[in-house]
This record gives C-alpha cells, sequence and structure tokens, in this order.
C-alpha cells in the first residue's frame, strides 16, 4: 500500500534534497493521514460532510505557549479559529534522519506534548508518529552543502542540486564536511527510545499515555536515491502498522460517542 511517508519520498525525490531544518515532510504526513482516515472511518467522514469539524494547518497547540500543531481537527468558533474544548484530531509528526543524536530532544517533545494534551482533553486519542533515518551517513545540504554557495546560489542549483539524491557518490568526498555520520546501531537505539513512550489501553482515558505510536523507517541521506524499506533491520512492518493506526483512531472515534470526543495525534 501507499502511505503518507511515501509520499515524502516522491516529494523529497522530486525537490532533490531533504530539508531537516524547515520539517517539510509534516504538512504531507498530517494531510496523508487524514486524507485515509476520511476514506476508511465513516463517522469521520460523516462529521466533515455535515460540516460539524473542519481541518487547521499549524495553528496553537492547546496548552503549549509557541508550539504550534501541524493538524487539528475541530468543531469551529464563530469567528472561524478552532474550538479548542472540542478538539477530534491534533497530529504532529517528528523524524530523527540526520543526526540521531537529536532523538533525546524529539522525545522530550513528544514526552511534553502527551502531558499537556492530557490536560486539555484527558479523553483524547494521542498518536505519535515519527520517521527514523536508517542512513549511516547523510549529506547536509542546508546547514553544510548550500553553505558554499551563499554568494552564488545560481551555482548550487545548476551545479549540485541535479546531483542529489541520484546515487553520484563522489558527492560524499567533495563535501566531506558537510557529512552528518550515525553509528550502525543508531536507528534501533532511536527505536527502542520512542518505544519508551507512555502509552495506554484504549478505555483508559484516565491515564497519561499514548494510544499508538507509529515509527516509520525511512532511507534518506541525500545522495542516494530516497526510500521506505519495507524489509528493514528494525523489523517493522509499515504497512500493517499504519492501518492498525486507523482502525485505532476509528474505533475510539466510534466508541467515544462518534466524534463528540478529541482525537489527538502528536
Amino acid at each position: 500500500m501507499s502511505t503518507p511517508f511515501d509520499k515524502v519520498i516522491e516529494e523529497i525525490k522530486a525537490r532533490g534534497y531533504h530539508n531537516h531544518r524547515l520539517d517539510e515532510h509534516s504538512d504531507t504526513v498530517s494531510n496523508g493521514i487524514l486524507h485515509d482516515l476520511l476514506a476508511r472511518c465513516k463517522p469521520l467522514r460523516r462529521d466533515f460532510d455535515s460540516g460539524e469539524v473542519r481541518s487547521w494547518l499549524n495553528h496553537q497547540t492547546p496548552g503549549a505557549r509557541g508550539r504550534l500543531s501541524d493538524l487539528m481537527v475541530a468543531e469551529a468558533n464563530h469567528d472561524g479559529s478552532p474550538n479548542l474544548d472540542k478538539l477530534r484530531i491534533f497530529i504532529e509528526n517528528k523524524s530523527v534522519i540526520t543526526a540521531h543524536r537529536n532523538r533525546d530532544a524529539r522525545f522530550d517533545d513528544l514526552n511534553q506534548a502527551l502531558e499537556d494534551i492530557h490536560r486539555v482533553r484527558a479523553e483524547a486519542v494521542l498518536v505519535a508518529t515519527v520517521m527514523v533515518g536508517l542512513a549511516d551517513r547523510v549529506l547536509n545540504v542546508p546547514d553544510g552543502v548550500k553553505k558554499r554557495y551563499r554568494k552564488n546560489p545560481g551555482e548550487f542549483e545548476k551545479v549540485v542540486l541535479p546531483r542529489l539524491s541520484s546515487g553520484d557518490q563522489s558527492l560524499w568526498d567533495e563535501f566531506e564536511d558537510a557529512v552528518s555520520t550515525n553509528k550502525a546501531d543508531d536507528p534501533r537505539k532511536t527505536v527502542e527510545k520512542f518505544r519508551q513512550l507512555r502509552t495506554r489501553e484504549p478505555g483508559l482515558t484516565h491515564k497519561v499515555g499514548y494510544d499508538y505510536v507509529l515509527l516509520a523507517p525511512v532511507h534518506i541521506d541525500n545522495v542516494n536515491p530516497p526510500s521506505v524499506p519495507r524489509a528493514n533491520l528494525l523489523g517493522i512492518d509499515l504497512d500493517r502498522a499504519y492501518l492498525a493506526m486507523l482502525e485505532q483512531i476509528c474505533k475510539a472515534y466510534r466508541t467515544r460517542g462518534s466524534g463528540r470526543f478529541s482525537i489527538l495525534i502528536r
């Protein structure tokens, strides 16, 4: 099957490289999850079609000063803003690709979000999604390669960009100072770290915990063509896990009142 993470990979191929500074993948994943939920979850589809709920991208996160959510689905206030007391879906997507040493910071982000959102709406369905990079080295384009062409960006576009993500192995030596390295067991350690996020059983909405944690293995190094490896050493079946996440969300939507509650995905 095709997942939103496959769409992220196609966009990287079209752009030429992954810019980890912009979190460009986030809107793609959020919109993809929402699209698939609407296709598979009749109660949610009904609420959208009736106009009972709407969606917002990059809106202020409830309970977290200064933090923006990637996607909210909620009932609307009279001024058109989302009614934070009647949230249905709240999506934010994390990634650990260029440097796995950032796993702790991303873990802390999700852990803090868990506590913030639970205070706002304990009945919310909370789901964390994390793209986990498998590459042992990554060509850091925004922080390294592009800096050489700061005064002549046109040369970067003409000389370097067409070679990125094409399999041109000479890029490793040409931009040696822009290579971020990861240890062989870093992806496994990153997965183990995020599996330490607190979780809860479906009916225990009083408990602080995620209802689902989705980990998506990807291979992105900005030199070779990016991919979503279905066969991976982490043993993650992304297609099965993605479908299980959609089913879990829809089940909660039905059993918690067919939409008269919140679903929050972070």
